[in-house]
């Protein structure tokens, strides 16, 4: 008898199609934003006071928010600074690919024309001693699970 236990949430990967593919352009401290919601339209029906009807109208995907150590002579990093410096946008499609034990895909999620919006280092301060982390914001249209 087998017993199937949740996945962990630690062991993935990010991997970026056609922009590098080092080690430290797919290894993420983490990854937030895999989520989707669908808007609705109310309508209200006369003579009906008791509710409004609600349709669905389309879904609304937020931002995909990556964090990790910072990285110093990064491809994922040129392209974002590409993007905030020169307003040269060329969006990409990535998948988040959540492993098992044998470092293979357990889930594939893929992420549809993302681009950089926002890039972030955490705070400087001389009286912690902590990793400096980089976050990268990506705006994109959806995804899709493989």
């Amino acid at each position: 008898m087998s017993t199937q236990y949740p996945p962990v949430s630690f062991h993935f990967k990010v991997e970026f199609n056609g922009i590098s593919s080092q080690d430290s352009d797919v290894q993420f401290q983490s990854v937030a934003g895999l989520s989707v919601d669908i808007e609705t339209e109310e309508f209200a029906e006369g003579g009906e006071n008791r509710f409004k009807h609600k349709f669905p109208v389309r879904t609304k995907f937020p931002n995909l928010v990556l964090k990790r150590g910072m990285v110093k002579d990064s491809k994922l990093i040129d392209w974002c600074r590409d993007a905030i410096e020169s307003f040269q946008f060329q969006p990409v499609d990535l998948t988040v690919k959540l492993l098992n034990e044998e470092h293979e895909p357990l889930v594939t999620w893929n992420v549809v024309h993302a681009y950089p919006v926002k890039w972030n280092v955490s705070d400087l301060n001389a009286e912690e001693n902590k990793i400096t982390i980089e976050t990268i914001e990506l705006a994109y249209n959806y995804f899709t699970l493989i």
